[in-house]
């Protein structure tokens, strides 16, 4: 009874905070479109019991989602948010990485204050954090004024509103989340097996691609997916950053929502976004069971 217990606590928790509000938006993708306050006419009442449902079975469409398929602005958005949030990735794996290999190396006394600079930023409001970056990239903003200074540029560099800004604000805000993990799973690796590769012949180089990255690779997917997965959906960074030129799921979205007031449309939007996130949510899931039963 015990075990039943503390299992069914998440199972609770996942049951409140994620199968019901997705019952509620995939209920809203079948609805209608009104001009009115909530801006839908529902096609399912539940009040009605099984004849209401019988009702509704018997008329469903799915002329919402249909709808996504025929506007090339959903696809592209689609696609797009896949696009970034891949080089997102990417590139926050190239810049953490190498920190975390520096923090799991560093002497004892220097890993908890190197740990902390690493959270400091959460510390910080989000969209604080992301504020201060509009006035760093922008065209009057710190880093044109450096590179100014510096005679590295003649003029300012446009880098605010465009792709590369978000890419920048995306590698920032997400990069604990990969550093973290990768640092968890370096910090564990036995010192030994290095010297027993550089005794048989392997450079530090050679020895850090055949065993450190090897055992670093759960470390790495689980930063990949803890980066890939918010980015995907991620609205905040590409609407202050990004600009009008850059097109995310997220912006479409919120866009749909709160300017077109059109929640069937929106609703039908997030569901498929969902579907798509579970793919990566399944994958994580799999690596951690089988990270879980390596250690034990």
């Amino acid at each position: 009874m015990r075990r039943a217990a503390l299992i069914l606590v998440p199972y609770l928790w996942l049951l409140a905070l994620f199968l019901v509000p997705f019952a509620i938006v995939f209920k809203i993708a079948l609805s209608d479109p009104a001009i009115a306050i909530p801006p839908y006419t529902p096609t399912l009442d539940l009040r009605e019991g099984w004849s209401g449902l019988r009702d509704f079975l018997s008329r469903l469409d799915l002329e919402n989602f249909t709808f996504l398929t025929t506007d090339d602005l959903y696809w592209k958005a689609y696609l797009s948010s896949l696009r970034i949030a891949l080089i997102a990735t990417l590139c926050t794996l190239l810049v953490g990485y190498p920190i975390a290999y520096g923090m799991a190396n560093a002497p004892d006394h220097w890993r908890p204050t190197l740990m902390m600079l690493v959270i400091l930023p959460f510390w910080t409001s989000f969209l604080i954090r992301v504020y201060s970056w509009m006035g760093i990239l922008s065209t009057e903003g710190y880093l044109n004024q450096v590179l100014l200074w510096a005679g590295v540029v003649s003029e300012p560099l446009t880098i605010l509103n465009t792709p590369t800004a978000v890419y920048i604000g995306i590698v920032y805000t997400y990069m604990p989340f990969m550093i973290l993990p990768i640092y968890s799973t370096l910090e564990r690796v036995d010192g030994s097996l290095l010297e027993a590769a550089e005794d048989l012949g392997c450079s530090r180089l050679t020895a850090f691609w055949l065993v450190t990255v090897p055992l670093s690779i759960n470390g790495i997917v689980a930063g990949c997916f803890l980066v890939f997965i918010p980015t995907i959906g991620e609205f905040v960074i590409p609407s202050l950053l990004g600009g009008s030129e850059t097109l995310m799921i997220g912006k479409v979205l919120w866009e749909e929502f709160f300017n077109n007031r059109d929640w069937p449309v929106a609703s039908a939007v997030a569901v498929v976004l969902l579907l798509i996130l579970i793919i990566p949510i399944i994958l994580f899931q799999r690596n951690q069971q089988k990270s879980r039963e390596a250690d034990g």
